[in-house]
């Protein structure tokens, strides 16, 4: 794995992808690398209750055999394995995006910082050769969705992207019926 993983990150575009160098190094070790979403770092909690979670989640990783590549847009690129000035950047900063498939252009465009969503993660991640993925939840189908058709886009992505995403479940404030109705119809 880890051999195809430094191949698919050498062609990737040096002007979009910023590869932190204990993923991209030459190493001829075969260690799996876990792909970790940034939105719960600038949006889903307060600093610096964000900051000890992304480093939390970083050490249970790598105490697991693993290497962690959190995944961020940072300055304009895809920012995939961050070291700890940019985890605690991103957590104290006020002004980043969240960053969802259909934002990626424009925030690479404009040279913005963006926590990145399970969609975005999930595709940044099968770009950059990553095969596994964990997060605390996904997103799902919203309450009153039948009427406002508020799905999340990670409900499409997982049906798109293959990477194997490793969660406790759609998140709880979520029309949970509906979004495994929404899963179950596309075989997912």
């Amino acid at each position: 794995m880890r051999l195809t993983l430094v191949r698919r990150l050498n062609t990737l575009s040096k002007d979009l992808f910023k590869i932190h160098p204990s993923l991209a190094g030459g190493s001829s070790r075969t260690e799996a690398v876990v792909a970790l979403e940034s939105t719960v770092i600038t949006h889903g909690m307060p600093y610096p209750q964000n900051l000890k979670l992304a480093l939390s989640m970083e050490a249970i990783i790598t105490e697991h055999g693993a290497r962690p590549a959190t995944i961020a847009v940072m300055d304009g690129k895809v920012s995939v394995g961050l070291n700890q000035e940019e985890l605690s950047d991103l957590a104290k900063s006020k002004s980043c995006r969240k960053v969802s498939r259909r934002d990626l252009s424009d925030t690479l465009s404009k040279g913005l910082h963006g926590g990145t969503t399970v969609a975005a993660t999930m595709l940044l991640a099968h770009q950059a050769g990553i095969s596994v993925f964990a997060t605390g939840g996904i997103g799902g189908v919203h309450r009153d969705g039948e009427n406002s058709l508020d799905i999340s886009a990670d409900l499409t992505e997982l049906g798109r992207t293959p990477v194997a995403v490793v969660c406790a479940g759609a998140k709880s404030i979520l029309d949970i019926p509906r979004t495994l109705e929404f899963l179950v119809r596309r075989d997912l």
